[in-house]
């Protein structure tokens, strides 16, 4: 089985709890981590932005990547919400199993 971490960010808490609890909610996601404190620093229509934000960890199978990204579009205020996979190569055997399960 394949598995993805799921990078998002988000703009504050109300989202970031909205979004992860609908994705485990659904079965899309196993577990989602949200860090707190992000300052982001990025080009938006030209200009240089300069933002606090969240980061949702995700962890999700492979499988269900096209629905999570549909659900955490629907539920995010960004126009251009970042939503990243980044495969998982490698890790502890008995966590393996539980993202599996």
């Amino acid at each position: 089985m394949d598995f993805y971490i799921v990078l998002v960010t988000v703009p504050d808490e109300t989202v970031a709890t909205a979004i992860a609890d609908a994705l485990v909610s659904a079965n899309l996601a196993k577990c989602v981590n949200i860090v707190h404190d992000i300052k982001s620093i990025f080009l938006w229509e030209g200009k240089v932005q300069d933002e606090q934000e969240l980061l949702l960890i995700i962890k999700a199978k492979k499988a269900n990547f096209s629905a999570l990204m549909s659900k955490v579009k629907g539920l995010h205020p960004y126009t251009v919400p970042e939503i990243i996979a980044l495969p998982i190569v490698e890790g502890n055997e008995e966590y393996m199993e539980w993202l599996n399960s």
